[in-house]
């Protein structure tokens, strides 16, 4: 059943990089507490994360409920390390995309695709095929005390800064013929790779980032503020094979429009040893309601 929400809510947003770790990355989620949470690379039916409809695994024992959408079919077990790993498997569905996860009811779900689709078929390494593109996908958080949409972003990862831009103006497009200039929270993993790196040059980046990414223009134009939704640390994490190798940026972002942020965070995506569970962070900000 649907929980009632609070005076104010907490919203995360995660790369969970397949969910292949189910029980630390449900331990995750009870420690972070969201009432909702922004998910990108969740599988559905693929070896490498044991065929599992990883979005109802996490959320059926958190007793929230979720929307799904497709971003790949995968063609393959996946990347090339993963090709090693699950040799002689089989993928059962081979599904690949984003979701939003969430204690209260969600609505008017839609999905906008991001791309021309193909980069990852056409263009890929031949150990990777998939039949997709880069989405976002939106829902309506029906028990808000006023109309609140939050959308769940991936960019893509082979782009320039130019290319991300025109992925968000896209995006953005899509919102003011869906939802006007509503309020609303977006977050997801943008691949915003243009930042300088070091923990202090990239704090400062991060309070000004417009001269590095230009979809971050696109956003201030229709209405979204990153400032107080973002600490500016780094979202990348090493995996237990070693990769990847600092140094670090922030590819993870939340964005807010039309309500009152309260305080942020950066989470760290690792189990009870301290092992990465993903190769991103957990980024979180607190949105007061009433």
């Amino acid at each position: 059943m649907p929980s009632p929400l609070g005076s104010s809510i907490r919203i995360a947003a995660w790369n969970a990089e397949r969910c292949k770790y189910d029980r630390a990355t449900r331990r995750l989620m009870e420690a972070v507490g969201a009432d909702v949470t922004l998910l990108s690379e969740m599988d559905v039916g693929m070896a490498r994360s044991g065929n599992r409809h990883t979005v109802h695994d996490l959320a059926e024992p958190l007793q929230q409920g979720f929307a799904f959408a497709v971003e790949f079919v995968e063609l393959g077990l996946g990347d090339s390390r993963e090709m090693r790993w699950h040799a002689g498997q089989s993928n059962t569905l081979s599904l690949h995309g984003n979701a939003i996860m969430s204690r209260s009811r969600l609505s008017d779900v839609f999905v906008v695709p991001l791309d021309e689709g193909g980069t990852w078929f056409c263009n890929s390494d031949a150990d990777q095929r998939r039949l997709g593109g880069r989405m976002a996908i939106a829902a309506r958080i029906t028990s808000a005390p006023y109309p609140l949409w939050v959308v769940s972003l991936h960019l893509e990862s082979r782009s320039t800064r130019q290319t991300r831009a025109l992925q968000i103006q896209r995006l953005l497009a899509a919102l003011r013929t869906e939802i006007g200039d509503a309020p609303a929270v977006i977050g997801g993993d943008l691949n915003t790779d243009a930042f300088p790196t070091g923990p202090a040059a990239l704090r400062e980046a991060c309070e000004d980032p417009r001269d590095f990414e230009p979809l971050f223009n696109e956003m201030a134009e229709a209405g979204f503020s990153w400032s107080s939704c973002n600490d500016g640390r780094a979202t990348q994490r090493t995996r237990p094979d070693g990769t990847p190798s600092p140094p670090f940026n922030r590819l993870d972002w939340l964005f807010a429009r039309g309500v009152e942020v309260t305080g942020c965070r950066t989470w760290s995506a690792v189990d009870t040893e301290g092992t990465a569970i993903s190769d991103h962070e957990l980024i979180s900000v607190d949105i007061k309601l009433v």
